[in-house]
């Protein structure tokens, strides 16, 4: 008797252990190694030059995050310091400087343990970002004028923030060993470069790439520590432990999940219970921050509210968000469960975390950095990661054109509401066309092009390659017509990667 497909469809031992060639399987990657020589040969020596894969992803990673630098130029040199709305009009805003001295930092203000004046009394970030912040601060020099300072905290956190995407990059090409080369997705993101300095969400993505690749070599109470640090510098990696929890569930790997729950609890309280003893007012800002913040930028809800009449209170849009990212996460979780093949652990993280931003009463430019490398472990198929990234790139010049719009007055330069509404369904938009290829992924693993490449689950860790033991529906039910094991096995990963039927949809 076969066993559960998920188990037994991509046995690795089946497979050569070869890497896979993007420019042999993704017709989009082929067209663009013309720029640098064209695809590479079936003769070529792989893996005899210092050039290696992660070598050279994590320097064009850091290329891309040098131009975003130079996007922000013109802010540095002025625009964040005079005009209104000219930071907005050269698309180039950064809270970073700003929050030097409107949190406390020039004036040595310690983070959550003194109070702030103004209308936001302490720091509004976690913990571990807010030490982040605090470090920049020690490094920046407290001499010339305010101004100067805010020009070197902004600089000082840029270089930190570079050594955050390097990880990334780092990261996502040793996640799947066979397939490296599916990092340049993360490297080449024009959303990378424009918001990398925006905010301070790197820290929590390198965390939680970093999680990710622990986890895909088996060290579960690794991947935890990490993701608890992760969740410590922003709320979105606890996230991913939902769809961990009922992927170990259909494969009975308690064990490991434990590990890493434990792991991630663990790392979690040691950096937060002392702020939380000490000084839990400053402590519990972000989080009675995010509950009473009403809807903002970037999300449906503010569309709704814009054209209502009668707006929806925040306890209300408080509720019915929460219900929605309930009903999306046990959809996902019934997805998991009854997939003839159990999904991959980077398919279902993308989509929990796709979900939350999707749902969210805001929506910052920076938080498309959360899904960059997940989105390329999800489906990294160039095509359709490009759609989505274009999509992001009208949403980060749509917003500041808005804010522009409002901030100059009667002269209305910039995009007006209607415009940003339109510029708001296109992230959305994209978003939504994501998540359907890669849940049309999950229903049809034929169209995965990391299971057509001979893989099962390259960042699954125990997940990968093992049996079901708790499955739902049609996963229950294989059909009786269902071929020898051996023999779908041998079949994956043989289909001509540029066949007609290779649609995004």
């Amino acid at each position: 008797m076969c066993g559960m497909p998920s188990a037994e469809s991509t046995q690795a031992s089946v497979h050569e252990p070869g890497p896979v060639r993007p420019t042999q399987e993704d017709e989009v990657a082929a067209a663009g190694s013309e720029l640098i020589g064209g695809p590479v040969g079936r003769r070529a020596l792989l893996g005899t030059s210092w050039w290696t894969p992660v070598r050279i992803i994590a320097l064009v990673a850091i290329g891309m995050f040098a131009l975003g630098l130079v996007q922000k130029a013109p802010c540095y040199n002025g625009a964040w310091f005079f005009g209104a709305s000219s930071q907005y009009t050269k698309a180039c805003y950064s809270d970073i400087p700003h929050l030097y001295q409107g949190r406390g930092f020039a004036d040595g203000l310690v983070p959550y343990f003194d109070r702030l004046p103004g209308d936001m009394d302490f720091l509004e970030y976690p913990v571990l970002t807010g030490l982040f912040m605090e470090v920049a601060s020690w490094l920046t020099p407290g001499s010339g004028s305010i101004q100067d300072q805010e020009q070197w905290y902004w600089v000082v956190n840029a270089g930190m923030l570079m050594v955050c995407a390097a990880v990334i990059a780092v990261c996502v090409t040793r996640t799947h060993a066979r397939r490296p080369w599916d990092a340049l997705l993360v490297a080449l993101a024009p959303a990378l470069a424009l918001t990398a300095t925006i905010n301070w969400d790197l820290l929590a993505v390198a965390l939680t790439a970093a999680a990710m690749l622990m986890w895909s070599r088996g060290r579960s109470l690794a991947f935890g520590v990490l993701l608890g640090l992760a969740t410590a510098a922003k709320l979105y990696p606890v996230l991913l432990l939902g769809p961990l929890l009922v992927l170990c569930w259909r494969a009975g790997t308690w064990r490991e999940y434990g590990r890493a729950l434990g792991g991630a609890v663990g790392a979690w309280l040691v950096v937060n219970l002392p702020v939380m003893l000490f000084a839990f007012e400053g402590w519990s800002k972000f989080y009675r921050f995010s509950q009473e913040r009403g809807v903002d930028f970037g999300s449906f809800w503010l569309i709704l509210a814009q054209n209502s009449r009668r707006p929806l209170s925040t306890d209300t849009v408080n509720t019915v968000a929460a219900l929605l990212i309930l009903l999306c996460c046990g959809g996902i979780a019934a997805l998991a469960l009854s997939a003839r093949r159990r999904p991959r652990f980077a398919q279902l993280a993308f989509l929990v975390v796709a979900a939350f931003v999707v749902t969210n009463k805001v929506y910052s430019p920076q938080y498309v950095l959360w899904l960059v490398p997940l989105a390329a472990l999800a489906r990294p198929k160039w095509r359709d990661f490009l759609v989505w990234q274009a999509c992001e790139v009208a949403y980060f010049l749509g917003i500041w054109m808005y804010l522009a719009y409002t901030m100059s007055g009667d002269a209305h330069k910039g995009l007006p509401t209607d415009g940003y509404h339109w510029a708001i369904g296109v992230h959305l938009l994209g978003t939504l066309y994501l998540c359907a290829v890669v849940v049309r992924d999950i229903l049809v693993p034929e169209r995965d092009v990391v299971r057509r490449a001979g893989d099962d689950d390259p960042s699954g860790g125990v997940l990968d390659g093992a049996e079901d033991v708790f499955v739902l529906g049609t996963a229950a039910r294989p059909p009786r017509h269902a071929v020898h094991c051996d023999e779908r096995a041998a079949g994956w990963g043989r289909r001509d990667p540029f066949a007609a039927d290779d649609s995004s949809l």
